[in-house]
């Protein structure tokens, strides 16, 4: 949830001298909106890295959701970690328009503090999936919530970043039952194969992918993905799939799996016993979201193509 400092561009990128046929670059705006521009109301949800408020635009009347930044100060407050925040910034840009993905407007500053807050669309209800899963959800539900999920994930694709927490605590509720993935706090540029990441834990354990367990800092979109079969086991079925607490559990848990995959038909992919009542296209994405190899995970677009939702007519049912 943090923009970075710009790196200096080079000199074929400098102002003036951008060519038309390369790939645009995504930053945060270059010149912050005063906070000072909004009215701020009350605390919608809090985190580790910061708090997101109610807020109006006072030039323009419209509501909005304001999220502080934490910066390095006493209290949370002042400049937080510059790259973190162009990251995330850069990635809401970069996705702007997207249904299932939350709109980002603006960046206000702070001048007196230092202070940063993302200017957000503001989604009227604000509960994520995770407050609002109390029971199992019916096949044709769950189908229609994981092709937005899923789009959502192939736009961020699309784009060259990975959201590296897809959980349902970042999944926001629409009015109407729509869904829109939110908190990109720690989201990254997609590194080009064989070059690792940061080696440093990412995520939320309990929808951490095998690699990441693993500690193999080579991983892409990939980790997303394992993210989304872990959110459709749970709203299948009202619970989580993984209800472990150390990263050592959890590798315990996977070398488990490995084995007893291994000797089934499903090899190489997590295939829950609690989910036999599964439509036969419906497991296929699931155990293909679940593939234990990157490799040989389902990618956003072709998860989009199995059967299940392109033989699937939507009348959205809301939760």
């Amino acid at each position: 949830m943090v923009p970075t400092p710009p790196k200096r561009p080079a000199p074929d990128q400098e102002p003036g001298a951008a060519d038309a046929n390369k790939r645009p670059r995504h930053n945060a705006p270059a010149s912050p909106r005063s906070i000072a521009e909004f009215e701020l109301f009350e605390v919608l949800g809090e985190g580790a890295e910061g708090v997101v408020r109610r807020g109006r635009d006072r030039r323009t009347g419209k509501n909005v959701a304001l999220k502080w930044i934490f910066g390095d100060g006493p209290g949370g407050h002042g400049h937080p970690d510059r790259r973190a925040l162009a990251m995330e910034a850069g990635c809401l840009h970069a996705c702007r328009g997207h249904p299932s993905i939350i709109g980002i407007h603006d960046v206000a500053a702070d001048p007196k503090t230092g202070d940063v807050h993302l200017v957000l669309e503001l989604v009227r209800g604000g509960l994520t999936l995770r407050e609002s899963m109390w029971r199992p959800l019916s096949e044709d539900v769950v189908r229609e919530m994981m092709r937005q999920l899923i789009s959502a994930a192939r736009k961020i694709h699309d784009a060259g970043f990975i959201h590296r927490d897809m959980k349902p605590e970042n999944v926001l509720v629409c009015p109407l039952g729509a869904l829109k993935v939110c908190d990109f706090g720690s989201a990254t540029r997609q590194e080009p194969a064989g070059k690792p990441h940061e080696a440093h834990p990412v995520g939320t354990l309990q929808y951490n992918s095998p690699e990441l367990l693993d500690g193999n800092w080579c991983y892409g979109p990939a980790v997303d993905m394992w993210g989304l079969g872990c959110v459709m086991a749970e709203v299948l079925t009202a619970e989580t799939l993984f209800d472990l607490e150390t990263r050592e559990e959890m590798l315990d848990e996977m070398s488990k799996l490995r084995d007893q995959m291994a000797s089934t038909s499903a090899a190489g992919k997590l295939d829950p016993e609690c989910l036999a009542h599964l439509s036969e296209a419906g497991r296929d994405v699931l155990t293909g979201l679940l593939a234990f190899r990157p490799d040989e995970r389902l990618t956003a677009a072709e998860a989009l193509e199995k059967p299940w939702f392109k033989n699937f007519k939507s009348h959205w049912i809301g939760l």
